[in-house]
Order: C-alpha cells, then structure tokens, then sequence
C-alpha cells in the first residue's frame, strides 16, 4: 500500500499544475478549493506514507528516527490529515452554499471567499496538532541519543490527554463524516425538487430538458461533489466504525494481535484511509473532460518539444565543407 500510495504522489502534484493553469472550465473558487485539498493530499502521502511507513520499512535508524524528529512527524501526518479532511468539509459546504442557497450563493461561493475559509481550515489543523508533539518519548536512548517515538504511558490516565483525545477524535473523524453525509442528502434533495419543478414547468419534454443547459450544469456539479464526498464517505467508514467502538467498547488502538477482528479493522481502515489521499486526482479526470484534455497536454508536452527540435534539425541546411 506504502509504494501505490507514493505513486499518486506524481499524481497529485500534476492535479495541482493543472488546476493551478485554471483551463478546467471552472470557476476560481472551486479551483482553490481543489488545489487546496490536492495539496493536502499530497503531504499527507509525504509526512504519512514516504517519512513514516516507508521510512519505518526500509531506513532503520536513520535521521527521522530520532526522537524529536520523530515526533514532529507524527504531530506533522496528524495535521495533514485534518487538513485534507476539513477541506473536503469546506469544499461540501461551498457547493451546498452553490447549490442549495442561491441568495448566499454570490456572497459565499467567491474566490476571496475561498481563501478566507482555507487559510483558517489549514492554521488550524496545525495548531490542533501541536499537543501531539510533547505527548510523544523515545522508546531507545543508544549513546545518549534518543530514538524513535512513542505515546507517553504516564499520559494515557491523565485527565487533560483524555479530554484532549475526546476533542481530537470528534473533529476527525466523526464531525467531518456526519456533516458530509448531511449536507450530501441535503444537496440530493434540492436538486431532485429543482429538477422535478424545472421539468413541470418545461411541460416535461424529455429532449428540451436533455438540452437545457441549467440542468447540465446541475449534473456536472452534483457529479463532482457526489464524487469527491462519496469517495470520502467509503474509504473513512471503518476508521469512523472502528473511532466508535473505542469509545464505547473500550477497545484499544494499535493492536496487536492480527488474528483480532478489531486489528483486522484498525489496519484496513487506515489502509482505505490513506487510499483517499490517492483519489481525487482520478475523480477530476473521469468527472472533467477539460483536466483530462489538460492532462493529456501536459503529459504530450515533452515530446511534442522533442520533436520539434528533431523536425528543426533536420531542416537546417547543412554546410559543406570545401577543402582548402
């Protein structure tokens, strides 16, 4: 999972290039919006997958596993984390506005707008994070050097880590995941009645409403959002099962015994979750025909200059060399 995960990285960073162009056929406020979670995604597969899983496989004792840095890490994947999450929030809460709320539409749905939401969202993800840092300790001191990190045994009963804990598995994932089912069945809803009384007032003639350009942007739109927070609802559904068991079964993270069902979970949960830091790259191309024609642009690009200079090349004339 750690090497399919890494090579979405390449991904998403072209997912950034492309939107960044701003040929898409979309607005800029949805732009950033997506840049934005596409640069989410792509440090989360940096601090997540590259510096830690892989790192942890293939590089022992090496520089990211001192402790300090070890634990900056952790605080860093945890941040990246939210951030991705919270920004597909923000981005659901835009097209609902765009959708759903026409009045609010001009006021809400702006590119300055935009940026107002992400900064704060990205801040903070960040800030939230800081406590996981301190609560980290080395688990070997090898020449008076600290190695690796782990969760403080003293912290686990004190009643500031529990509080903080409840707090920080509240915000993700079980706010993000609730919100975005909502406002999703919300958005469903209005567009079925907008569609139903659209069609009503057209006489319900099957081929003008095929041809209606408002009801084509409609699809489009609820074709991206559907995507984007399905595919997040699916691949953090047993993270959010698996978060509610152990606050009220009492079951423990990071277990151990591979054999258990709940491990069995844990470990499938944060492989699918993972995986949506990979997805959104192949929702854009498959829901927009404009970043697929980008996409093969960008990707055609290198060689359309090879053989442009191969064709100058051969066009040059050549001078003859007489002899002296």
């Amino acid at each position: 999972m750690g090497t399919k995960s890494v090579r979405s990285a390449p991904g998403n960073l072209l997912s950034i290039v492309i939107l960044r162009r701003g040929k898409c056929g979309l607005t800029k406020c949805i732009t950033r919006y997506m840049v934005a979670m596409a640069a989410a995604d792509l440090l989360v597969i940096i601090f997540d997958v590259i510096m830690y899983e892989i790192n942890d496989i293939y590089f022992s004792y090496s520089f990211l596993h001192y402790t300090p840095v070890c634990s900056l890490n952790m605080a860093l994947i945890f941040a990246t984390i939210d951030c991705s999450v919270w920004l597909t929030v923000a981005f659901t809460f835009d097209r609902f506005f765009a959708i759903c709320c026409q009045k609010l539409r001009a006021k809400y749905c702006t590119e300055r707008t935009a940026a107002i939401v992400i900064a704060p969202v990205i801040g903070l993800s960040f800030v939230e994070n800081i406590p996981i840092y301190f609560r980290s300790e080395h688990l070997e001191m090898i020449n008076n050097t600290a190695w690796f990190c782990r969760v403080k045994s003293s912290s686990s009963g004190l009643p500031i880590w529990v509080a903080y804990f409840f707090v920080d598995i509240t915000l993700t994932p079980f706010v993000p995941f609730l919100l975005i089912l909502l406002l999703n069945a919300l958005t469903i809803r209005h567009i079925v009645q907008a569609s139903r009384v659209r069609s009503r007032l057209r006489g319900n003639n099957v081929i003008e409403e095929h041809n209606d350009p408002q009801i084509e942007k409609r699809r489009k739109s609820i074709i991206l959002l559907l995507a984007i927070s399905s595919t997040f609802i699916l691949l953090w559904t047993l993270t959010f099962v698996y978060s509610i068991c152990t606050h009220f079964a009492g079951i423990s993270f990071m277990l151990t015994d591979y054999n258990d069902p709940f491990a069995i979970m844990e470990n499938t949960g944060y492989l699918l979750q993972r995986l949506s830091s990979c997805t959104n790259t192949f929702i854009y191309a498959v829901a927009q025909a404009n970043f697929r024609e980008e996409l093969k642009t960008i990707v055609k690009y290198p060689w359309t200059l090879i053989i442009r200079k191969l064709k100058l090349d051969v066009s040059k004339p050549q001078r003859k060399n007489y002899p002296t």
